[in-house]
């Protein structure tokens, strides 16, 4: 039997490894199941540090990920964006362009969210700039039919008070909700099933969108 109410929440950071993982479950997911799903940022890694203080442990975990994943991390990236002079890791900008084009249209997030982690692993785009960010959102926005300029929308992601305000508050009340939840980390996926809640992590995000779907019908 089928449930007549399913909300779905997924946390995540995007500059987190681990979520780039889970990315075909999560675009699975919004195909099937879009209007029902919300996007939670927790702000993991929206305070500035050098890239050179993580760039080695980053690319190891990464390693890691492939390893039990699959999922690909090139050399592009390794070398122009994990080893960049004077790079800075910073998932500011990518968080606030999703709280943009989400004001637009929800289900633009989860597509500017894969495109800006295809950008970044496997094409080597440094997604903390503000620049290159801009550039993967207008590309999203104008597929949607939105009409973007793409200095402009850079100047919104780094000037705009607003913007900031919007997502500083938004990403407060993800991790507030994140609280709740009995495991620590991202990405994390809360499906509520007629008002039930089912914290989702794991395995069930890192193979793949059938098991994924299929474990949420199984809850169903």
């Amino acid at each position: 039997m089928t449930s007549q109410t399913l909300e779905l929440q997924y946390f995540f950071d995007p500059l987190c490894g681990w979520c780039y993982a889970s990315a075909p479950a999560l675009t699975g997911l919004a195909e099937r199941h879009g209007n029902a799903l919300r996007m939670m940022p927790i702000g993991l890694f929206m305070q500035p540090r050098p890239m050179a203080s993580i760039a080695e442990h980053a690319w190891q975990n990464d390693q890691r990920i492939t390893t039990l994943t699959g999922q690909r991390f090139s050399e592009a990236y390794r070398f122009k964006v994990l080893e960049a002079n004077d790079g800075v890791f910073d998932s500011t900008p990518l968080t606030r362009a999703l709280t943009a084009l989400g004001e637009q249209d929800a289900a633009l997030e989860p597509r500017l969210l894969h495109a800006a982690q295809l950008a970044r692993y496997v094409d080597g785009v440094d997604t903390c700039r503000a620049e290159a960010v801009a550039q993967i959102a207008v590309e999203i926005a104008q597929d949607a039919g939105l009409d973007l300029d793409t200095a402009m929308f850079a100047a919104r992601l780094r000037e705009d008070s607003a913007l900031a305000d919007t997502t500083t508050r938004r990403v407060a009340l993800a991790q507030q909700a994140m609280r709740v939840l009995p495991a620590g980390g991202v990405p994390q996926l809360l499906a509520r099933i007629d008002g039930e809640p089912h914290v989702i992590a794991g395995q069930h995000l890192y193979r793949g969108p059938q098991q994924l779907l299929e474990h949420i019908q199984a809850l169903r």
